[in-house]
């Protein structure tokens, strides 16, 4: 029987997947987006942004919840680090190209 390669998982590809998950999450933290709220962006949604992040559209989940978990990690660092350069975020108004905030149903009385 034949050892068939797993490719997906040697040591460049996880390094390339590595690369792509920090330049999606960058592009990600830069217009306020959450780890949860990426996560809860359709599959269309998110190749969209990949490609508005110069990134190939990870082909898995398993990148894009490395994305969502590098946020959080972000996230969290920020709230240590309150006021430091890295923590900003450069394009939070373009928040609402990507996720959508909740429709307020119209009141009748």
């Amino acid at each position: 029987m034949l050892d068939v390669a797993d490719y997906a998982h040697t040591d460049a590809s996880v390094s390339r997947r590595a690369e792509k998950a920090r330049r999606l999450a960058a592009y990600l933290w830069d217009r306020d987006i959450s780890g949860a709220e990426l996560l809860d962006l359709p599959a269309t949604v998110r190749r969209k942004v990949a490609r508005a992040a110069d990134a190939n559209p990870p082909s898995t989940d398993e990148t894009w919840t490395v994305v969502a978990r590098l946020l959080d990690e972000k996230q969290a660092w920020s709230v240590r680090n309150p006021g430091h350069p890295a923590g900003g975020r450069a394009h939070a108004e373009e928040k609402i190209l990507w996720v959508k905030p909740p429709v307020k149903p119209w009141s009748t009385g």
